[in-house]
């Protein structure tokens, strides 16, 4: 069975999103800083390997306030890869002609449909409060953090609602990429 991996950028204070994000403003101010690693053209070594390691994903799971924002990536992520959107709302009309977009409110049962959709490749997961239920749950296998080294101060918090349950996480590997982004990939210990 496919492992559920969560790739996100994160300021070295834990934000994944700068203060006031709205829907025009997915990222909030000065987050689009934490994305600039991957972007654009030459990606170098390091970064190069990460990011084709997260567009050979198999089937992504995001949240809707990742989802929305970001136009559904025009309804297809990288290569036509089944999208599962949690939200307790339903799928917007714009999604309406895109297949691969299913809408659920139950994580597991998103996980467990991009499971079957990936294959033997991972699931890529998208979002905090996405990843914050997928942990909580016991679904979330590993997190692959991009660690960009500016403090926001505020923001969108990657853990910040998990509660006070101990956790242990493995350390996978550490990859020191250009733009001073350093990759370091953790293991959930179930």
């Amino acid at each position: 069975m496919s492992s559920t991996v969560l790739y996100m950028s994160m300021s070295l204070d834990g934000m994944i999103a700068g203060p006031n994000v709205t829907l025009d403003n997915g990222l909030g101010d000065r987050g689009e800083r934490l994305h600039e690693w991957p972007l654009p053209g030459d990606h170098g070594d390091a970064n190069r390997t990460i990011y084709d390691e997260f567009m050979t994903t198999g089937a992504i799971v995001a949240g809707a306030g990742t989802f929305e924002p970001a136009e559904g990536w025009g309804g297809d992520h990288h290569d036509g890869v089944e999208i599962y959107v949690l939200s307790r709302h339903p799928a917007p009309a714009w999604t309406a002609n895109w297949s691969n977009v299913h809408y659920l409110n139950d994580v597991e049962t998103a996980i467990a449909q991009a499971r079957r959709a990936a294959g033997d490749k991972y699931v890529l997961m998208h979002g905090a409060s996405t990843a914050q239920r997928a942990l909580n749950a016991g679904l979330l296998d590993e997190l692959e953090i991009h660690l960009i080294p500016v403090l926001l101060g505020d923001g969108v918090r990657l853990f910040e609602h998990l509660g006070v349950q101990h956790r242990e996480l493995e350390r996978v590997r550490v990859i020191e990429g250009e733009g001073d982004v350093t990759h370091l990939r953790y293991r959930v210990r179930h």
